[in-house]
C-alpha cells in the first residue's frame, strides 16, 4: 500500500484550485495556502522527529551478522537480498536503520569505543577518515581471491573512493544520478509544457515563474541540498566546488559564482519557498505533499516517490536541463560502499555477506526491485523497469551526460557544513550572493590547507 506523506497537506492539496497559474483569487477559502502548507508539514516533522531513536548503532555478536543503513526506504528490499544469503549461508542477517543525521554520530561514537556493526554503508563524506584510522576491515586480499566478484565491473569512481594506500576498504552497493522530478498535475494545470532534453537552465526558470501561485512553489531547493540540487548547476554552467587535487575551493571562480545567483535569483524572485519554510520542512516533504512543482533530485528517492499516494499519482521525471548546448548537461553522482568494521566478531562471514552483495546477481535483484541503480555496469535497466508509473529513462539519460564525481576532501563534512551556514546569508538576501561565494571559498581554503 502506498503511504500518504503528510496527510495533512495532501488532504489541501486535494482541494486547492490549481487554475490559478500566474496569480490565483484571494478571496477562494478552499484553496489551500503555501502558508497552510507550511504549518502543516511542520507539525508532521515534528511528530516524525519526535520518534524514538536508537542509542547506538549497534554492535557485533559472534555469530550472528548486524546491518546497519541509513534510508528505510530501502531497507525492505535490502533484507529480501540479505535473506537470500542468509538461505545460502545459513547465518542470520538483520538491518538496522538509523537516521542519516544519526548514523555519522553513533557511528563515530561506535568507532570510537571499539562496537560496531559488522557491515555497514560507507559514504565519500567520511570514507577516508575511516580508511586511514583503520577502523574498516581491509578487503583487499578477500576481493582477490574471490571467484564471484571484480572490481573492474563497478564504475570506477566508486571503487576508487573505497581505496586508500592501495587497499580496498569497501565493495561498491549503488551509483546514483540527478534528473529533474515534476509534478504534471500542475504542469497541466499551468499550461507548461513538460521538461525535455531541449530544456536549457533559462527554460527552467522561466517554467518556475509560471509554475508560482498562491498554492504552490515552482521549484524547491534549500541552502543545504548541494548534490541534488546546486552542485549540478555550477558544473553545468562552468564552475566548480573543489580542484582535482582537492587543495583549493572553486566557490571564487566567476562561473561558481554565476552560478549560485542563478538559484538564489530563483528564490529571491519568490519561485522557491523562502528560507524559514524550507529550514522547517524539506523539499522533498513539500513536493510529495503538492507544495511545489519540481525538485532535482537524485535516483535514490524512487522508493519514497513511488511509495507516496500523490508523487506516485501526480509526478515524472525528466532529464537536467543545460547552460548553452547538451555537452554541458552535468549530473553529480556518487555511489555507496558496503564496509564491514575492523573489529567485527564475524571476519568471514561480514566479507561472505558483503561479497554476495556485490556479485552481478544480487545487484540485479537491488535493481529489480527498485531499492536503487546498480554499481555493478550495465545492470541499471532493471531499475527502470521496476515501477510502472515514472518514467525513469530521465536517471538512465544522466548516465550518458557529463558525470561529475561528488566533490569531496578529507574533511568534506567541516566545508560543507560551513557553506550551507553561510549560503543562508544568500538566500534570505542579506548578504550578496557573490560576497557568500567569496567568504566560503576563504574559509574552505583554510580547511583544506590542513588536511
Amino acid at each position: 500500500m502506498r503511504k500518504k506523506i503528510l496527510p495533512a497537506i495532501l488532504s489541501m492539496a486535494l482541494v486547492a484550485s490549481l487554475a490559478g497559474c500566474g496569480g490565483s483569487d484571494a478571496g477562494t477559502t478552499e484553496a489551500a495556502t503555501k502558508e497552510q502548507a507550511t504549518e502543516a508539514a511542520t507539525e508532521a516533522a515534528s511528530e516524525a522527529a519526535s520518534e524514538e531513536k536508537p542509542d547506538s548503532i549497534g554492535s557485533s555478536v559472534e555469530g550472528e551478522i548486524s546491518i546497519t543503513i541509513w534510508d528505510n526506504n530501502q531497507r525492505a528490499g535490502l533484507q529480501e537480498i540479505v535473506d537470500d544469503w542468509s538461505a545460502e549461508s545459513g547465518v542470520k542477517a538483520t538491518i538496522q536503520v538509523v537516521d542519516w543525521n544519526d548514523y555519522w554520530t553513533l557511528l563515530e561514537a561506535g568507532a570510537s569505543g571499539g562496537e560496531l556493526p559488522d557491515v555497514f554503508w560507507m559514504h565519500s563524506n567520511q570514507a577516508q577518515k575511516y580508511m586511514e584510522n583503520d577502523m574498516l576491515l581491509d578487503l583487499t586480499d578477500r576481493i582477490a581471491a574471490s571467484n564471484k566478484i571484480k572490481l573492474d565491473d563497478y564504475y570506477e569512481g566508486i571503487t576508487s573512493l573505497y581505496s586508500y594506500n592501495g587497499k580496498q576498504y569497501a565493495v561498491p552497493k549503488d551509483i546514483d544520478t540527478i534528473a529533474l522530478w515534476y509534478n504534471k498535475t500542475m504542469f497541466d494545470e499551468c499550461g507548461v509544457p513538460y521538461p525535455d532534453d531541449t530544456w536549457t537552465w533559462d527554460d527552467f526558470a522561466d517554467a518556475a515563474a509560471k509554475l508560482t501561485t498562491e498554492e504552490h512553489w515552482g521549484y524547491a531547493i534549500a541552502p543545504g541540498n548541494n548534490q541534488d540540487s546546486f552542485y549540478n548547476v555550477i558544473y553545468s554552467m562552468g564552475g566548480y566546488v573543489i580542484s582535482d587535487d582537492k587543495k583549493t575551493s572553486g566557490y571564487d571562480d566567476p562561473n561558481t559564482i554565476k552560478a549560485m545567483e542563478f538559484v538564489t535569483d530563483l528564490v529571491h524572485k519568490g519561485y522557491c519557498p523562502d528560507l524559514a519554510t524550507i529550514s522547517e520542512t524539506g523539499a522533498d516533504a513539500l513536493f510529495q505533499a503538492g507544495k511545489v512543482a519540481m525538485v532535482t533530485q537524485g535516483s535514490w528517492m524512487l522508493a519514497a516517490f513511488k511509495d507516496n499516494e500523490y508523487t506516485h499519482d501526480n509526478c515524472d521525471v525528466a532529464v537536467l536541463p543545460y547552460t548553452n548546448t547538451p555537452d554541458d548537461r552535468v549530473s553529480i553522482y556518487n555511489g555507496l560502499g558496503w564496509a564491514a568494521s575492523a573489529n567485527t566478531k564475524n571476519p568471514d562471514a561480514a566479507w561472505s555477506l558483503i561479497e554476495y552483495l556485490g556479485t552481478k546477481e544480487a545487484q540485479i535483484k537491488q535493481a529489480e526491485l527498485g531499492v536503487t541503480m546498480a554499481a555493478y555496469k550495465g545492470v541499471s535497466d532493471e531499475w527502470v523497469n521496476s515501477v510502472d508509473c515514472f518514467n525513469l529513462d530521465g536517471h538512465m539519460q544522466m548516465l550518458n551526460a557529463k558525470l561529475v564525481f561528488r566533490p569531496y576532501s578529507k574533511y568534506t563534512t567541516v566545508w560543507e557544513d560551513m557553506q550551507t551556514e553561510k549560503f543562508k546569508e544568500a538566500w534570505t538576501g542579506d548578504k550578496d550572493t557573490a560576497e557568500v561565494c567569496k567568504d566560503i571559498a576563504a574559509e574552505m581554503n583554510a580547511t583544506l590547507a590542513e588536511e
